[in-house]
């Protein structure tokens, strides 16, 4: 008797999520392995750092979501590295994994090009506790300022600067603003919110740089109506406790700043440079792993990668961009390979859909690109809130952000300001 194939998946992201569920109806075992046992909704992460969402309106258990896929079962587990000559993949805690065929979508890191030691004083934004940790330390600021009575001292704790001026920077410093212009506004006694500066500095010549010039000026001018102050060909040469410098032209500023934000430059994962050392294959610059036009790693047909760790530069000049929709039709594209395999049916080149780039400013203020149909401001807000309420994987999370986003319209309330502490005192009680 023949042993049903077995197909392991590292990566509970959109990539790795949209393999195993297309595979429900295959003839085939699938393991699905990630070190965290929810799916994360990334995109709005970022709302989760400013208090606008909590970090269970963004998650979904992915036991839950893949509970009546009787061919799934879900690993809590890291990775360490793969054996492809005995297909074999080694876990951290010693455990040894067989496979047929593994999907590898476990994304990227950051990258701070070569000053990793800034990563403690400028977090990013990748996990749940990188939105905590945000959230935490820019609350912090209005509260440490509120009682400073140095007059400098109280301006570099109301300055937050964002390094980076993609979606997710862009983002970042947009609802920053509106923080400290709506939110907390009437919060605080002896200082004006209203007054704090917030600093986005890109090191390319315009914000987001991956969208059509047009765009990009539109989305610099919403900028500058929220009172973020854009600095573009500048980039950052150091990064101290109390201070930031830049450098633009040649001409080097430093700039008293409490709170960075980090959020340019991406790096493969610790599994992609697994994957090289296994197989032979190539990394790009940043880390992701060069894959053959059907997602494989050269040599080794049954080694997928895809997402953000895949580079995938068979479509155009450039390596499709890190989106969620790449990952997603990356994942579905995977499950009907390997399903046309087993059936000994040819596999196509995969080929991405590109349905246009949405990225939001603030309040009411997006642009689209949508196949060279171009608009920015309500139109592509609405249609920015619908897309991403439905790329939410449970209904009941919907529910939820839609609740949450139409209480923060009407009020312009942020309702997750929480403050938490990094280290719990080993001796604390409940008072």
């Amino acid at each position: 008797m023949t042993q049903t194939p077995h197909v392991v998946i590292v990566g509970g992201g959109f990539g790795g999520l949209n393999a195993a569920l297309r595979l429900r109806r295959a003839r085939v075992r699938v393991t699905l392995i990630d070190r965290r046992n929810v799916h994360l909704f990334q995109p709005l992460l970022y709302q989760v750092a400013t208090g606008g969402l909590s970090p269970g309106d963004i998650v979904s258990p992915l036991r839950w979501i893949l509970r009546r896929q009787r061919n799934t079962r879900v690993w809590l587990a890291d990775v360490s590295r793969l054996d492809p000559s005995a297909r074999t993949l080694h876990l951290a805690d010693g455990t040894a994994v067989g496979y047929d065929t593994i999907v590898v979508a476990t994304g990227v890191g950051n990258h701070y090009f070569g000053h990793d030691e800034w990563e403690e004083r400028a977090p990013s934004l990748k996990t749940i506790e990188d939105a905590i940790e945000i959230r935490r330390r820019v609350l912090l600021a209005f509260e440490a300022a509120e009682r400073e009575t140095d007059r400098e001292a109280r301006k570099a704790l109301l300055t937050f600067l964002v390094v980076g001026a993609g979606p997710t920077g862009v983002e970042l410093a947009g609802t920053l603003s509106e923080l400290a212009r709506d939110t907390l506004r009437h919060d605080f006694r002896a200082i004006d919110t209203t007054a704090a500066q917030i600093l986005l500095v890109e090191g390319l010549d315009r914000v987001l740089p991956d969208y059509p010039a047009s765009l990009s000026e539109k989305c610099m001018r919403s900028l500058e109506r929220l009172g973020v102050t854009v600095r573009t060909g500048t980039i950052v040469t150091e990064v101290a406790d109390e201070w930031v410098e830049i450098e633009n032209g040649g001409r080097t500023d430093r700039i008293p700043a409490r709170t960075v934000l980090w959020a340019a430059g991406v790096r493969g994962s610790r599994l992609g440079y697994a994957i090289v050392t296994a197989t032979g294959a190539e990394l790009d610059k940043v880390g992701r792993v060069i894959v053959e036009p059907d997602l494989t790693v050269p040599g080794h047909p049954e080694i997928f990668v895809i997402g953000d760790l895949a580079n995938f530069s068979h479509q155009g000049k450039e390596p499709l961009p890190g989106l969620a929709p790449v990952a997603m039709q990356q994942g579905r594209y995977v499950a009907k390979a390997i399903q046309k395999r087993l059936r000994g049916k040819p596999v196509e080149p995969f080929r991405y859909r590109d349905r246009g780039q949405l990225a939001t400013i603030g309040r009411a203020a997006a642009v689209a690109d949508l196949k060279g149909f171009r608009f920015s401001g309500y139109p592509a807000w609405l249609l920015w809130l619908f897309v991403h309420l439905m790329y939410l994987v449970e209904f009941q999370n919907r529910i939820l952000v839609l609740i949450q986003w139409a209480w923060l319209y009407f009020t312009r309330n942020r309702g997750a300001r929480i403050i938490t502490e990094m280290h719990a005192p080993a001796d604390s009680t409940d008072s």
